[in-house]
């Protein structure tokens, strides 16, 4: 075969694997393809470490967030979930990387250089970052097509109180669209523990405080469950930090 033959079988193979992982991320990300897109270069191997952990391929996967669409990160903290975020939605979508002030002060702001490191010389041109309260999110009401919070609502809800939590919540539901959804993960809580002091909740408290602010609970994962967590330790326990069993909620705004 000539130079021109194998160059026409390479552009022409190069263009069916692009076409390829186009469909692949119209229908969705696959947990192995957004695992690959997350092991780049230009990710902190610190993040990187992290991803045992937290599987953010598969919790992504299993949330169904893709290409294009415009994501809340709810209290992003220093940002781990707003870069996967960041690349499941790609350059066509939009990522808000919201904290309260209060949790960017936290510990000599530490929080605050973090997450200003991340996005430093518009690292993650599609996050805009929020500095602020909910209500301080520059979007219109149902315009978000779906919000993300990891290991938050436990403090919300034992720190500012229930009445504070349903409020937090109701907001996150009116600034989804109809259809649009909540990802809520967190700490497992035995409902017999003492759970304001261990740092976790018990599932049931969330479903039942997120159904009140009209969300209706889609799916429930697995996929960040620890059998072996009896639940009776502080989740910063040396032994058992990282490795808490979690429950992971899809909750949906009704269209």
């Amino acid at each position: 075969m000539n130079t021109t033959g194998r160059f026409l079988i390479l552009v022409f193979s190069i263009a069916g694997l692009l076409l390829a992982t186009e469909s692949a991320l119209a229908e969705g990300w696959s947990a192995d393809q957004l695992a690959a897109a997350l092991d780049n270069e230009g990710r902190a191997q610190a993040d990187k470490d992290r991803d045992a952990a937290r599987k953010p391929a598969d919790v992504i996967a299993f949330s169904g967030i893709e290409s294009g669409m415009v994501v809340l990160d709810v209290m992003a903290s220093a940002g781990y979930y707003t870069e996967v975020l960041s690349v499941a939605v790609g350059e066509d979508g939009t990522v808000y990387s919201q904290n309260p002030i209060r949790m960017l002060q936290f510990r000599d702001g530490a929080t605050d250089k973090a997450l200003s490191t991340r996005l430093a010389d518009e690292r993650l041109a599609n996050v805009v970052r929020v500095d602020g309260s909910m209500s301080e999110i520059d979007v219109a009401a149902g315009s978000l097509d779906a919000a993300f919070t990891a290991l938050n609502f436990h403090d919300t809800y034992y720190m500012a109180g229930e009445d504070v939590a349903a409020a937090w919540l109701q907001q996150i539901f009116e600034k989804l669209k109809p259809n649009g959804f909540l990802m809520l993960i967190d700490h497992a809580g035995d409902p017999d523990q003492d759970n304001a002091k261990l740092h976790r909740i018990p599932k049931r408290i969330a479903v039942d405080l997120a159904t009140k602010a009209g969300f209706v609970v889609e799916a429930d994962s697995d996929v960040l469950s620890h059998p072996e967590d009896d639940k009776t330790q502080m989740v910063f326990a040396r032994e058992i930090r990282g490795k808490t069993d979690r429950f992971v909620l899809k909750l949906r705004k009704p269209g």
